[in-house]
């Protein structure tokens, strides 16, 4: 067993043969537009959800119900809208990944779009932090940054260069938690494989991931109240302390997204599972917390 990977004490269920809708039936929606590419997805206060079109350049709207489904054009061509969160002004934040901008769409579809100070800094991942701000990962410029719901952008260098900062997220202590990519992605060699703590004023921690080959690549807050995040075939546990445990996962699974239901917000409401998706498997698993 390597360092710093433990057995796991919690029990792994798999779900592979049954939808996650209370009746079991899946319902679609096609999009009007063929490749459009929709990347992720996230909830608007009046229920409502709103999601990117990475491919269209697009950002989506629809209603619980399926109905009113909407679509708004970002100003600016190829600026690959890639991930969306809730912000507190209750307006949707999303990142333009080629575009180099954040960008803010208000309930009535109106968009404004936001300079980041560094060129081709790649904005990769967001989420509201407890400040009332919106904090992302700047994958190419190895920073992370701060948007103000006015638009006023600060950036904070990490310590080590070219480190590719990647999926960020709240944590129940009360800083911003991120992981730091590992390896060839989006067209670049980083050197990070680990996980990152950022305090509100800019205070940077960077803890390294047992596990040294291989890349994190989701981060959220778990059942426990501790930050957790995929990595091929384990889901690594971090305490507050930045001690890292890494789970395995069960055999041909290989983690991708993770949840327990405080997605890209300040964690209110976590269920008592580990909810995780594995492309390679093709299967749902989740961790379940004694």
């Amino acid at each position: 067993m390597m360092a710093g990977v433990v057995a796991a004490q919690q029990r792994w269920l798999v779900e592979t043969d049954r939808s996650l809708a209370t009746d079991g039936v899946w319902t679609e929606y096609p999009l009007p537009n063929p490749g459009s590419g929709p990347t992720t997805i996230a909830l608007a206060p009046d229920g409502s959800a709103w999601f990117t079109e990475g491919q269209g350049n697009r950002i989506g709207r629809i209603n619980p119900d399926g109905t009113g489904l909407k679509e708004f054009p970002l100003p600016n061509a190829n600026s690959s809208p890639r991930i969306i969160a809730l912000g507190s002004d209750g307006n949707m934040w999303f990142s333009e990944h080629s575009g180099n901008r954040m960008g803010r769409i208000a309930p009535d579809g109106t968009i404004a779009e936001f300079a980041i100070p560094t060129p081709d800094s790649g904005p990769r991942a967001l989420a509201a932090g407890p400040d009332g701000n919106i904090w992302f990962s700047e994958f190419n410029a190895s920073k992370i940054g701060r948007i103000t719901p006015d638009g006023t952008i600060t950036e904070f260098t990490l310590p080590r260069p070219n480190s590719g900062p990647g999926d960020i997220t709240a944590g129940t202590d009360g800083n911003m938690w991120f992981l730091e990519l590992n390896g060839q992605m989006d067209g670049r060699k980083v050197d990070g494989n680990r996980v990152g703590r950022i305090t509100m004023n800019g205070t940077i921690t960077e803890f390294q991931i047992p596990s040294a080959t291989g890349s994190p690549t989701n981060i959220a807050v778990g059942p426990d109240r501790n930050i957790w995040f995929t990595k091929g075939g384990v889901v690594g546990k971090v305490v507050p302390d930045g001690t890292i445990t890494e789970v395995p996962m069960p055999p041909n699974s290989g983690g991708t997204g993770l949840t327990a239901g405080s997605d890209r917000q300040t964690p209110k409401r976590l269920s008592n599972r580990l909810w995780v998706a594995s492309a390679a498997g093709n299967k749902l698993l989740f961790l379940t917390f004694k």
